[in-house]
Protein backbone atom coordinates (compact mmCIF):
# COMPACT_ATOMS: atom_id res chain seq x y z
CA UNK A 1 0.00 0.00 0.00
CA UNK A 2 1.68 3.31 -1.24
CA UNK A 3 1.67 6.19 1.04
CA UNK A 4 -0.54 8.24 -1.21
CA UNK A 5 -3.71 6.22 -0.78
CA UNK A 6 -3.18 5.49 3.27
CA UNK A 7 -6.08 6.85 4.98
CA UNK A 8 -3.97 7.13 8.25
CA UNK A 9 -0.98 8.62 7.32
CA UNK A 10 -2.67 12.06 7.79
CA UNK A 11 -2.26 15.06 10.77
CA UNK A 12 -5.02 13.26 13.54
CA UNK A 13 -4.22 9.66 11.74
CA UNK A 14 -3.33 6.90 14.21
CA UNK A 15 -0.63 4.31 13.43
CA UNK A 16 1.02 1.71 15.22
CA UNK A 17 -1.56 -0.33 16.61
CA UNK A 18 -3.56 3.12 17.91
CA UNK A 19 -0.39 4.32 19.56
CA UNK A 20 0.89 7.08 18.08
CA UNK A 21 -1.38 10.16 17.23
CA UNK A 22 0.44 12.17 13.45
CA UNK A 23 0.26 15.59 14.43
CA UNK A 24 2.31 17.10 11.36
CA UNK A 25 4.69 16.02 8.39
CA UNK A 26 8.78 16.60 8.73
CA UNK A 27 9.30 15.24 5.16
CA UNK A 28 10.10 12.13 2.77
CA UNK A 29 12.80 10.09 2.18
CA UNK A 30 11.48 8.64 -1.34
CA UNK A 31 14.87 6.24 -1.49
CA UNK A 32 13.56 4.60 1.40
CA UNK A 33 9.63 4.88 0.56
CA UNK A 34 9.67 6.45 3.95
CA UNK A 35 7.77 9.37 5.67
CA UNK A 36 8.74 11.07 8.13
CA UNK A 37 6.45 12.60 11.64
CA UNK A 38 6.27 14.03 14.60
CA UNK A 39 3.79 11.95 16.85
CA UNK A 40 2.14 11.70 19.88
CA UNK A 41 2.85 8.94 21.95
CA UNK A 42 -0.51 8.18 23.80
CA UNK A 43 0.90 5.75 26.16
CA UNK A 44 4.17 7.82 27.12
CA UNK A 45 2.07 11.29 26.38
CA UNK A 46 4.76 12.54 24.80
CA UNK A 47 6.07 13.78 21.42
CA UNK A 48 8.17 10.98 18.96
CA UNK A 49 9.26 11.39 15.96
CA UNK A 50 8.32 8.45 13.34
CA UNK A 51 10.45 7.28 10.31
CA UNK A 52 7.61 5.03 8.83
CA UNK A 53 8.89 2.73 5.92
CA UNK A 54 5.72 2.07 3.50
CA UNK A 55 4.88 -0.80 1.42
CA UNK A 56 3.25 -4.19 0.64
CA UNK A 57 3.83 -6.77 2.84
CA UNK A 58 3.32 -8.88 -0.18
CA UNK A 59 6.44 -7.39 -2.15
CA UNK A 60 8.95 -9.89 -0.07
CA UNK A 61 12.28 -7.74 -1.45
CA UNK A 62 10.83 -4.10 -0.06
CA UNK A 63 9.79 -5.80 3.12
CA UNK A 64 13.54 -6.96 3.61
CA UNK A 65 14.76 -3.80 2.78
CA UNK A 66 12.68 -2.20 5.59
CA UNK A 67 13.48 -5.17 7.77
CA UNK A 68 17.08 -4.36 7.42
CA UNK A 69 16.99 -0.52 7.90
CA UNK A 70 14.93 -1.30 11.24
CA UNK A 71 17.66 -3.67 12.43
CA UNK A 72 20.05 -1.19 11.16
CA UNK A 73 18.33 1.91 13.55
CA UNK A 74 17.88 -0.96 16.92
CA UNK A 75 22.03 -1.60 16.69
CA UNK A 76 22.16 2.57 16.96
CA UNK A 77 19.93 3.00 19.92
CA UNK A 78 23.16 2.17 21.86
CA UNK A 79 24.42 5.04 20.75
CA UNK A 80 24.32 8.78 22.34
CA UNK A 81 25.62 11.77 20.91
CA UNK A 82 23.66 15.54 21.28
CA UNK A 83 24.21 15.61 17.48
CA UNK A 84 21.75 12.68 16.85
CA UNK A 85 17.79 11.74 18.02
CA UNK A 86 17.78 8.79 20.59
CA UNK A 87 16.14 5.84 19.38
CA UNK A 88 13.75 4.58 21.35
CA UNK A 89 11.60 1.74 20.15
CA UNK A 90 11.42 -0.06 16.81
CA UNK A 91 8.03 -1.35 15.52
CA UNK A 92 7.84 -4.08 13.06
CA UNK A 93 4.60 -5.70 11.60
CA UNK A 94 3.50 -8.20 14.59
CA UNK A 95 5.04 -6.31 16.88
CA UNK A 96 3.42 -2.86 17.23
CA UNK A 97 2.30 -2.79 14.40
CA UNK A 98 -0.64 -4.36 12.48
CA UNK A 99 -0.79 -6.57 9.63
CA UNK A 100 -3.02 -4.26 7.85
CA UNK A 101 -1.31 -0.72 8.25
CA UNK A 102 0.21 -1.03 5.32
CA UNK A 103 3.42 -0.24 7.23
CA UNK A 104 6.45 -2.23 6.70
CA UNK A 105 8.30 -0.66 9.89
CA UNK A 106 8.43 2.23 11.74
CA UNK A 107 11.94 4.02 13.98
CA UNK A 108 10.62 5.80 16.97
CA UNK A 109 13.10 8.71 18.75
CA UNK A 110 12.62 11.41 20.67
CA UNK A 111 11.47 14.56 18.42
CA UNK A 112 13.98 17.37 18.41
CA UNK A 113 12.70 21.01 19.72
CA UNK A 114 13.18 23.45 17.04
CA UNK A 115 12.70 23.51 13.32
CA UNK A 116 13.45 22.12 10.09
CA UNK A 117 16.54 22.39 8.34
CA UNK A 118 14.56 23.51 4.79
CA UNK A 119 12.89 25.99 7.02
CA UNK A 120 15.98 27.17 8.08
CA UNK A 121 16.90 28.05 4.60
CA UNK A 122 13.69 28.83 3.44
CA UNK A 123 14.89 32.65 2.97
CA UNK A 124 18.59 31.83 1.25
CA UNK A 125 21.73 30.47 2.26
CA UNK A 126 23.84 31.06 5.27
CA UNK A 127 26.79 32.88 6.01
CA UNK A 128 30.06 30.72 6.38
CA UNK A 129 30.54 31.27 10.26
CA UNK A 130 26.83 30.36 10.63
CA UNK A 131 27.26 27.31 8.54
CA UNK A 132 30.19 25.52 10.29
CA UNK A 133 28.77 26.44 13.81
CA UNK A 134 25.88 24.50 13.19
CA UNK A 135 26.95 21.82 11.14
CA UNK A 136 29.99 20.81 13.58
CA UNK A 137 27.30 19.01 16.27
CA UNK A 138 26.42 16.90 13.59
CA UNK A 139 30.14 15.94 11.61
CA UNK A 140 31.07 15.07 15.61
CA UNK A 141 28.22 12.78 15.92
CA UNK A 142 28.88 11.11 12.15
CA UNK A 143 32.30 10.50 13.06
CA UNK A 144 31.54 9.04 16.67
CA UNK A 145 29.40 6.34 15.34
CA UNK A 146 31.90 5.65 12.26
CA UNK A 147 34.67 4.85 15.30
CA UNK A 148 31.79 2.79 16.66
CA UNK A 149 31.08 0.51 13.17
CA UNK A 150 27.89 2.25 12.94
CA UNK A 151 25.78 4.50 9.98
CA UNK A 152 23.68 7.03 10.63
CA UNK A 153 22.01 7.52 7.43
CA UNK A 154 22.65 11.47 7.75
CA UNK A 155 22.03 12.12 3.79
CA UNK A 156 18.94 13.65 3.29
CA UNK A 157 17.91 17.37 4.31
CA UNK A 158 14.38 16.85 6.00
CA UNK A 159 16.08 14.10 7.99
CA UNK A 160 17.60 16.62 10.10
CA UNK A 161 16.64 19.76 12.31
CA UNK A 162 18.15 22.54 14.28
CA UNK A 163 17.70 22.27 17.85
CA UNK A 164 17.19 25.40 20.10
CA UNK A 165 20.49 26.28 20.79
CA UNK A 166 21.56 26.29 17.58
CA UNK A 167 22.66 22.72 16.60
CA UNK A 168 21.70 20.42 13.12
CA UNK A 169 20.74 17.07 14.83
CA UNK A 170 19.94 13.36 12.80
CA UNK A 171 16.40 14.03 14.07
CA UNK A 172 14.69 11.02 11.69
CA UNK A 173 17.59 7.70 12.10
CA UNK A 174 16.89 4.96 9.62
CA UNK A 175 19.49 4.59 7.48
CA UNK A 176 18.88 3.00 3.94
CA UNK A 177 19.80 -0.78 4.24
CA UNK A 178 22.29 -0.38 1.61
CA UNK A 179 24.33 2.60 3.27
CA UNK A 180 28.00 2.80 4.11
CA UNK A 181 30.04 5.40 6.15
CA UNK A 182 31.16 7.08 2.91
CA UNK A 183 27.37 8.07 2.29
CA UNK A 184 26.85 9.54 5.72
CA UNK A 185 30.48 11.54 4.72
CA UNK A 186 28.73 12.96 1.38
CA UNK A 187 25.95 13.66 3.06
CA UNK A 188 27.45 15.81 5.30
CA UNK A 189 28.92 17.25 2.26
CA UNK A 190 25.92 17.66 0.78
CA UNK A 191 24.01 19.97 4.13
CA UNK A 192 27.05 21.84 4.10
CA UNK A 193 26.39 22.66 0.66
CA UNK A 194 23.07 23.31 1.13
CA UNK A 195 23.88 25.63 4.19
CA UNK A 196 26.13 27.51 2.14
CA UNK A 197 23.95 27.75 -1.28
CA UNK A 198 20.52 26.48 -0.69
CA UNK A 199 20.52 23.62 -3.51
CA UNK A 200 21.05 20.47 -2.75
CA UNK A 201 23.77 17.73 -4.65
CA UNK A 202 22.44 14.90 -4.12
CA UNK A 203 20.14 12.24 -5.76
CA UNK A 204 16.77 11.96 -4.55
CA UNK A 205 16.63 15.09 -2.58
CA UNK A 206 13.38 16.78 -1.52
CA UNK A 207 10.61 17.99 -4.19
CA UNK A 208 11.23 22.02 -4.74
CA UNK A 209 14.93 22.12 -3.31
CA UNK A 210 16.85 23.45 -6.38
CA UNK A 211 19.53 20.68 -7.72
CA UNK A 212 23.30 21.75 -7.29
CA UNK A 213 24.47 23.03 -10.65
CA UNK A 214 27.07 20.73 -12.39
CA UNK A 215 29.86 21.78 -14.74
CA UNK A 216 30.63 20.46 -18.06
CA UNK A 217 32.59 17.18 -16.46
CA UNK A 218 29.24 16.52 -14.51
CA UNK A 219 31.16 17.26 -10.88
CA UNK A 220 28.90 19.70 -8.95
CA UNK A 221 29.96 23.75 -9.20
CA UNK A 222 31.90 24.99 -6.35
CA UNK A 223 30.03 27.05 -3.69
CA UNK A 224 32.10 29.78 -4.00
CA UNK A 225 31.26 30.17 -8.00
CA UNK A 226 27.73 30.64 -7.17
CA UNK A 227 28.73 33.08 -3.84
CA UNK A 228 32.35 34.82 -4.67
CA UNK A 229 32.27 35.93 -1.00
CA UNK A 230 32.40 32.53 0.66
CA UNK A 231 35.85 31.17 1.97
CA UNK A 232 38.22 28.50 -0.60
CA UNK A 233 38.39 26.51 1.66
CA UNK A 234 34.88 25.85 3.35
CA UNK A 235 33.60 25.59 -0.49
CA UNK A 236 36.36 23.54 -1.28
CA UNK A 237 35.29 20.77 1.34
CA UNK A 238 31.54 21.16 0.60
CA UNK A 239 32.43 19.71 -3.24
CA UNK A 240 35.13 17.21 -2.47
CA UNK A 241 33.29 15.67 0.45
CA UNK A 242 31.14 14.69 -2.41
CA UNK A 243 33.33 13.00 -5.02
CA UNK A 244 33.79 9.11 -4.81
CA UNK A 245 37.22 9.67 -6.89
CA UNK A 246 40.25 8.14 -4.37
CA UNK A 247 42.14 11.35 -5.52
CA UNK A 248 41.28 14.52 -4.13
CA UNK A 249 37.95 13.29 -2.66
CA UNK A 250 37.37 13.57 1.33
CA UNK A 251 36.35 9.96 2.58
CA UNK A 252 35.85 10.67 6.33
CA UNK A 253 34.42 13.02 8.69
CA UNK A 254 36.93 13.82 10.59
CA UNK A 255 38.69 15.40 7.61
CA UNK A 256 35.51 17.51 7.36
CA UNK A 257 35.88 18.67 11.29
CA UNK A 258 39.14 19.71 10.85
CA UNK A 259 37.95 22.36 8.32
CA UNK A 260 34.91 23.42 10.06
CA UNK A 261 36.75 23.87 13.92
CA UNK A 262 39.29 25.78 11.70
CA UNK A 263 37.04 27.90 10.05
CA UNK A 264 34.72 28.73 13.34
CA UNK A 265 38.21 29.49 15.13
CA UNK A 266 39.07 31.73 12.07
CA UNK A 267 35.53 33.35 12.54
CA UNK A 268 35.60 33.82 16.32
CA UNK A 269 38.99 35.15 15.95
CA UNK A 270 38.05 37.74 13.15
CA UNK A 271 34.85 38.97 14.54
CA UNK A 272 37.09 40.37 17.53
CA UNK A 273 38.49 43.14 14.94
CA UNK A 274 36.50 46.30 13.94
CA UNK A 275 36.17 46.99 10.43
CA UNK A 276 38.63 48.55 8.04
CA UNK A 277 37.92 51.31 6.46
CA UNK A 278 38.29 51.63 2.89
CA UNK A 279 41.05 54.41 3.02
CA UNK A 280 42.98 52.45 4.80
CA UNK A 281 43.23 48.99 3.08
CA UNK A 282 46.77 48.49 0.83
CA UNK A 283 44.64 46.29 -1.42
CA UNK A 284 41.41 46.79 -2.60
CA UNK A 285 41.37 43.29 -4.20
CA UNK A 286 41.75 41.00 -1.69
CA UNK A 287 39.00 39.02 0.07
CA UNK A 288 37.68 39.69 3.39
CA UNK A 289 35.58 36.30 5.06
CA UNK A 290 32.64 37.71 6.75
CA UNK A 291 29.01 36.31 8.04
CA UNK A 292 27.70 39.35 6.37
CA UNK A 293 26.21 38.51 2.89
CA UNK A 294 27.04 41.59 0.76
CA UNK A 295 23.94 42.71 -1.33
CA UNK A 296 23.90 41.90 -4.93
CA UNK A 297 23.92 45.22 -6.34
CA UNK A 298 27.51 45.77 -5.11
CA UNK A 299 28.58 42.13 -6.23
CA UNK A 300 27.18 42.93 -9.56
CA UNK A 301 28.94 46.10 -9.72
CA UNK A 302 32.41 44.41 -8.37
CA UNK A 303 32.03 41.62 -10.86
CA UNK A 304 31.87 44.63 -13.57
CA UNK A 305 34.39 46.60 -12.48
CA UNK A 306 36.86 43.13 -11.88
CA UNK A 307 36.05 42.31 -15.64
CA UNK A 308 37.15 45.86 -16.34
CA UNK A 309 40.16 45.66 -15.24
CA UNK A 310 41.02 42.10 -16.36
CA UNK A 311 40.68 43.46 -19.75
CA UNK A 312 42.37 47.11 -19.50
CA UNK A 313 45.52 44.64 -18.02
CA UNK A 314 45.35 42.19 -20.28
CA UNK A 315 45.67 45.51 -23.49
CA UNK A 316 48.04 47.09 -21.04
CA UNK A 317 50.44 44.12 -21.21
CA UNK A 318 49.76 43.27 -25.34
CA UNK A 319 50.69 47.29 -25.57
CA UNK A 320 53.83 46.98 -23.65
CA UNK A 321 55.31 44.07 -25.33
CA UNK A 322 54.46 45.27 -28.59
CA UNK A 323 56.33 48.58 -27.64
CA UNK A 324 59.27 46.75 -26.34
CA UNK A 325 59.22 44.92 -29.20
CA UNK A 326 59.60 47.88 -31.41
CA UNK A 327 61.77 50.22 -29.54
CA UNK A 328 64.34 46.92 -29.67
CA UNK A 329 64.09 46.79 -33.23
CA UNK A 330 65.01 50.40 -33.85
CA UNK A 331 67.59 50.76 -30.99
CA UNK A 332 70.03 48.18 -32.09
CA UNK A 333 73.00 50.78 -32.72
CA UNK A 334 76.66 49.57 -33.49
CA UNK A 335 78.58 49.12 -30.58
CA UNK A 336 81.94 51.72 -29.87
CA UNK A 337 83.89 48.69 -30.79
CA UNK A 338 82.94 48.25 -34.28
CA UNK A 339 80.01 47.47 -35.97
CA UNK A 340 76.85 45.14 -35.08
CA UNK A 341 77.83 41.67 -35.13
CA UNK A 342 76.48 39.62 -39.12
CA UNK A 343 75.06 36.28 -39.40
CA UNK A 344 75.92 35.41 -43.39
CA UNK A 345 74.66 31.77 -44.58
CA UNK A 346 73.16 30.73 -41.52
CA UNK A 347 70.70 27.90 -42.56
CA UNK A 348 67.65 26.26 -41.12
CA UNK A 349 67.02 22.34 -41.93
CA UNK A 350 64.70 23.75 -44.60
CA UNK A 351 67.44 25.93 -46.30
CA UNK A 352 66.05 28.56 -45.37
CA UNK A 353 67.98 31.63 -43.75
CA UNK A 354 67.54 31.08 -39.87
CA UNK A 355 67.19 34.32 -37.96
CA UNK A 356 69.86 35.51 -35.83
CA UNK A 357 69.26 34.30 -31.83
CA UNK A 358 67.67 36.34 -29.62
CA UNK A 359 69.68 38.31 -27.02
CA UNK A 360 70.23 36.99 -23.57
CA UNK A 361 68.42 39.78 -21.12
CA UNK A 362 65.04 39.77 -19.55
CA UNK A 363 61.76 38.71 -21.98
CA UNK A 364 57.85 39.71 -21.06
CA UNK A 365 55.47 37.24 -21.24
CA UNK A 366 52.05 38.13 -23.71
CA UNK A 367 49.90 36.84 -20.81
CA UNK A 368 50.04 35.14 -17.64
CA UNK A 369 46.83 33.33 -15.45
CA UNK A 370 46.18 31.53 -12.53
CA UNK A 371 46.90 27.58 -13.18
CA UNK A 372 44.69 25.45 -10.71
CA UNK A 373 43.79 21.52 -11.38
CA UNK A 374 40.61 21.75 -9.02
CA UNK A 375 38.78 24.59 -11.58
CA UNK A 376 39.24 26.84 -8.35
CA UNK A 377 41.80 29.41 -9.28
CA UNK A 378 42.65 31.96 -6.35
CA UNK A 379 42.67 35.56 -7.39
CA UNK A 380 42.87 35.23 -10.92
CA UNK A 381 41.97 38.95 -11.92
CA UNK A 382 45.36 39.94 -9.43
CA UNK A 383 47.71 37.50 -12.05
CA UNK A 384 48.90 40.45 -14.23
CA UNK A 385 50.29 42.15 -11.21
CA UNK A 386 53.18 40.00 -10.95
CA UNK A 387 54.28 40.95 -14.16
CA UNK A 388 53.49 44.80 -14.35
CA UNK A 389 56.89 45.90 -13.61
CA UNK A 390 55.52 47.15 -10.04
CA UNK A 391 56.82 45.91 -6.99
CA UNK A 392 54.28 47.56 -5.20
CA UNK A 393 51.25 45.72 -6.40
CA UNK A 394 50.72 41.89 -6.35
CA UNK A 395 48.86 38.49 -6.99
CA UNK A 396 48.14 35.83 -3.44
CA UNK A 397 46.70 32.88 -2.98
CA UNK A 398 43.87 32.52 -1.04
CA UNK A 399 44.47 31.62 2.56
CA UNK A 400 44.24 27.86 3.43
CA UNK A 401 44.33 26.62 6.75
CA UNK A 402 45.99 23.12 5.90
CA UNK A 403 49.33 23.16 4.23
CA UNK A 404 49.28 21.63 0.19
CA UNK A 405 48.27 18.90 -1.15
CA UNK A 406 45.56 18.68 1.95
CA UNK A 407 43.11 20.45 -0.30
CA UNK A 408 44.78 20.68 -3.81
CA UNK A 409 48.01 19.24 -4.97
CA UNK A 410 49.46 23.09 -5.47
CA UNK A 411 48.39 26.04 -7.15
CA UNK A 412 50.68 28.28 -9.99
CA UNK A 413 50.79 30.98 -12.44
CA UNK A 414 51.57 30.12 -16.10
CA UNK A 415 53.43 32.56 -18.23
CA UNK A 416 52.54 32.25 -22.23
CA UNK A 417 55.18 34.06 -24.68
CA UNK A 418 54.48 35.43 -27.73
CA UNK A 419 57.16 32.99 -29.53
CA UNK A 420 58.95 30.05 -27.36
CA UNK A 421 61.90 31.15 -25.59
CA UNK A 422 64.70 29.69 -23.42
CA UNK A 423 64.99 30.79 -19.93
CA UNK A 424 68.15 30.93 -17.77
CA UNK A 425 66.68 32.01 -14.81
CA UNK A 426 63.58 33.19 -13.04
CA UNK A 427 63.91 36.16 -9.99
CA UNK A 428 60.33 36.14 -7.95
CA UNK A 429 60.43 39.28 -5.31
CA UNK A 430 58.15 38.06 -2.74
CA UNK A 431 57.49 38.55 1.08
CA UNK A 432 56.83 34.87 1.37
CA UNK A 433 59.82 33.24 3.14
CA UNK A 434 59.93 29.31 2.44
CA UNK A 435 57.16 28.93 -0.01
CA UNK A 436 58.49 26.33 -2.07
CA UNK A 437 58.33 26.92 -5.88
CA UNK A 438 58.79 24.55 -9.26
CA UNK A 439 59.53 26.02 -12.33
CA UNK A 440 58.07 23.82 -15.43
CA UNK A 441 57.59 24.13 -19.36
CA UNK A 442 54.45 23.17 -20.37
CA UNK A 443 53.23 22.80 -24.04
CA UNK A 444 49.61 24.36 -23.64
CA UNK A 445 47.82 26.48 -21.46
CA UNK A 446 45.58 23.60 -19.76
CA UNK A 447 48.23 21.08 -20.11
CA UNK A 448 47.91 18.48 -17.21
CA UNK A 449 50.18 18.82 -14.49
CA UNK A 450 51.71 15.42 -14.86
CA UNK A 451 52.73 16.36 -18.54
CA UNK A 452 54.73 19.34 -17.36
CA UNK A 453 58.75 19.13 -16.49
CA UNK A 454 59.94 20.69 -13.94
CA UNK A 455 63.35 22.56 -15.18
CA UNK A 456 64.15 23.88 -11.55
CA UNK A 457 62.76 24.62 -7.83
CA UNK A 458 63.32 26.23 -4.29
CA UNK A 459 62.28 28.19 -1.63
CA UNK A 460 61.54 31.86 -1.44
CA UNK A 461 63.47 33.97 0.61
CA UNK A 462 61.94 37.37 1.97
CA UNK A 463 62.96 40.04 -1.39
CA UNK A 464 63.97 38.22 -4.88
CA UNK A 465 64.99 35.13 -4.87
CA UNK A 466 67.11 34.01 -8.21
CA UNK A 467 66.11 30.15 -9.35
CA UNK A 468 68.84 29.10 -12.08
CA UNK A 469 67.51 26.60 -14.89
CA UNK A 470 68.74 23.90 -16.20
CA UNK A 471 68.91 23.35 -20.12
CA UNK A 472 65.52 22.75 -22.06
CA UNK A 473 63.54 22.92 -25.17
CA UNK A 474 62.83 26.24 -25.92
CA UNK A 475 58.80 26.59 -24.71
CA UNK A 476 56.13 29.03 -25.49
CA UNK A 477 54.64 28.47 -21.25
CA UNK A 478 56.00 28.27 -18.12
CA UNK A 479 54.36 27.35 -14.75
CA UNK A 480 55.49 28.40 -11.24
CA UNK A 481 54.19 25.98 -9.38
CA UNK A 482 53.76 26.46 -5.87
CA UNK A 483 53.85 23.05 -2.98
CA UNK A 484 54.28 25.20 -0.38
CA UNK A 485 52.67 28.09 1.29
CA UNK A 486 54.06 30.27 3.86
CA UNK A 487 52.97 29.83 7.13
CA UNK A 488 52.01 33.44 8.21
CA UNK A 489 50.84 31.98 11.86
CA UNK A 490 47.19 30.70 13.69
CA UNK A 491 46.99 28.21 11.50
CA UNK A 492 47.30 30.70 8.36
CA UNK A 493 48.97 29.80 5.00
CA UNK A 494 49.17 31.77 1.93
CA UNK A 495 51.37 33.35 -0.14
CA UNK A 496 52.65 36.53 -2.17
CA UNK A 497 54.42 37.12 -5.29
CA UNK A 498 54.87 40.45 -6.13
CA UNK A 499 57.26 40.72 -9.37
CA UNK A 500 58.34 37.65 -11.31
CA UNK A 501 61.25 38.60 -14.24
CA UNK A 502 62.13 35.92 -16.98
CA UNK A 503 65.63 36.19 -18.22
CA UNK A 504 66.45 34.33 -21.73
CA UNK A 505 69.69 32.02 -21.95
CA UNK A 506 71.95 33.06 -24.36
Amino acid sequence: MSSGVHAALVPGGVIGNGRYRLLAKSGADARSNAELWRARDGQLNRDVALTVLLGDLADNAAAARARRTVERAMHAASFTHPGVSRVIDVLTPGTGIRPDEGILGMVVAEWTQGTDLMDLIAEGPLPAGAATRLLEPLGAAIEGAHHAGLVLGADHPQRIRVTSDGRLRLAFPGPRPDAIARDDVKGLGAILYLLLTGRWALPGGPNGVPVAPTGPDGTVVAPNALHPYLPHELSSVAVRSLEDTSVGGIRTSAAILQVLNQIAAEEAETSLIQAVSPRDRDDDDEVVWTTQRPRQDKQQKKKLWISVGVLAAATLAVIVWLSVQIVGFFSDEPSKGGGPTVVIGQTGSNGQSAPPPAPAGPVQPGQIGVYDVTNQPDNQNQASRAVDNNANTFWRTDNYFQQFPALKPGIGLMASFAEPVRLASITITSPSEKTHVQIRVASALDSPLEETKIIGEGDLSNGQTQIQLSEHEPTGHVLIWITQLTNTGAGNNRSEIREILYTRAQ
